[in-house]
Formats: structure tokens, C-alpha cells, sequence
């Protein structure tokens, strides 16, 4: 049977609000340094073309049925032709993202200008609280836990007779690492730097090839079948005169 503790005031004033205040100067730190580690990025004329022109394309799929079908064809074509369509990209044309990515020497620098801003100070923090704070018992959260829920709280405590609403100095330096979104959003504002999550979809979404938005956006431009609207207006809205009148 689960033992049940009395956390001493102390460990709270010393260990519980001292790690929480840590965290949240140490994110606001993280932010600023980023923020000035942050170079800005140049356009590249291409990429910044390419979009619009599946921009344009999407725009003209999704309201192609309030123009002509002549126009919408004549359209299509211009977009889509095989000799010199807008979205038409050959296969040698085709560039290896990756490939492309490593090249450029600003987007290394920059994203080891990002993976040091985020490991250094996780690094450092952890190995703070892994000296100083080890085996405490920090906390207790008031409502009952399953087991499954033992090894994400008690990181670094190996008693298996404490209840599992008890948290562990370790387990809440990592509920601090990753739930502390919503502060850093009142703090810093929606667009902070301090999701590592999303940091981490960031980066494994490197690589993607841009050339693959306009193979994509041909091909639903060319299943498109088109159906005029327009002639049709006239007798939707005289059938919903005859319902108003009638």
C-alpha cells in the first residue's frame, strides 16, 4: 500500500519555487539570446515566386466554376501545359532539398545557431538540478494516478511504496520544460521561441522539396471538372422569390 508523506515547507521555499522561477528566467533568456542569435533571412526570388504562383493556381481551382469554361481551359493550360506551364516542373529541373539545404552556409549557421539555443541551456539546467535537487520530493498532485503515470513523476525516486500523485524535483523540472508554453505566451506573445516541441517538428520537417507544392497543385488543378454557376443564379434566386411570395 502506497505510503502517503508530509512535504516539509522547506523543501517548497527551496527546492519547488526556487526550480519553477529558474525555468521561467532561464526560457525568458533563451528568448532574447535567440532572438539576437537570429539573423534574417533573404527571399530567395524563386522560392517567393513559386508560391505565389500556387497561390494563384489554388485561387483559380477553388472559384473556377464562377468564370467560363473557355476561360477556365485557356486558364488551365497557361498553368499546367507540359512545354511552359507555370506549374509544370521537369525532371531534371527537380533539386534535392537536402542537398540544397547543407549548401547554403546561412541556413547551417543558422540552425546550429538554433540547436545550441536550445541544448546548451537544457543541458546546464539539467545538470543543475540533477546535482542540487536530486531525490526530492517536490510535490503532490491533488487527485489520484494510475501507475502507468510512476515513471513520468518519480523520475529519480526508486520507491515503488510512494504514491504516484507524489512528484519527484527531476520529473518536475521536465513538466516545466515542456508545459510552460502558455506563461511564455502571455510573457513573450504567441510568436516566442520557446516551444521545444515544435522547434523539434520544425526541424524534422527540413528537407522538404518546394518543387513538390507545384507537381502536387497541377495535378488537382487538373482533375478539376469544371460546372459554371453563373447561368444558373437566375433561377435559384427566381425560386427563392416564388418561396418568399408564396
Amino acid at each position: 500500500m502506497a505510503e502517503d508523506l508530509v512535504l516539509d515547507t522547506a523543501i517548497r521555499d527551496w527546492v519547488l519555487i526556487p526550480l519553477s522561477v529558474v525555468m521561467v528566467l532561464i526560457g525568458v533568456l533563451r528568448y532574447f539570446v535567440s532572438k539576437l542569435m537570429r539573423s534574417s533571412p533573404v527571399p530567395d526570388a524563386k522560392v517567393v515566386r513559386e508560391g505565389q504562383i500556387v497561390l494563384r493556381a489554388r485561387n483559380l481551382r477553388s472559384a473556377a466554376n464562377f468564370i467560363p469554361q473557355k476561360s477556365f481551359r485557356s486558364r488551365r493550360v497557361y498553368y499546367g501545359n507540359e512545354e511552359n506551364g507555370l506549374l509544370f516542373v521537369p525532371k531534371g529541373q527537380a533539386q534535392n532539398a537536402q542537398a540544397q539545404m547543407f549548401s547554403d552556409p546561412n541556413m547551417a549557421m543558422d540552425m546550429m545557431k538554433k540547436n545550441l539555443s536550445m541544448i546548451i541551456p537544457q543541458t546546464l539546467t539539467f545538470a543543475w538540478v540533477n546535482f542540487f535537487f536530486s531525490g526530492f520530493v517536490a510535490a503532490k498532485i491533488p487527485f489520484p494516478l494510475t501507475q502507468r503515470f510512476r515513471s513520468m513523476l518519480q523520475n529519480g525516486i526508486d520507491l515503488s511504496t510512494v504514491d504516484v500523485s507524489y512528484v519527484s524535483s527531476r520529473s518536475w523540472y521536465f513538466l516545466n520544460l515542456f508545459g510552460l508554453r502558455g506563461l511564455f505566451s502571455l510573457i513573450l506573445g504567441e510568436e516566442n521561441a520557446m516551444d521545444d516541441t515544435q522547434r523539434m517538428m520544425q526541424m524534422s520537417g527540413f528537407g522538404m522539396d518546394p518543387t513538390k507544392g507545384l507537381s502536387a497543385e497541377k495535378d488537382n488543378l487538373d482533375i478539376v471538372q469544371h460546372e459554371w454557376v453563373l447561368p444558373k443564379f437566375e433561377h435559384r434566386a427566381e425560386a427563392v422569390l416564388r418561396k418568399i411570395i408564396s
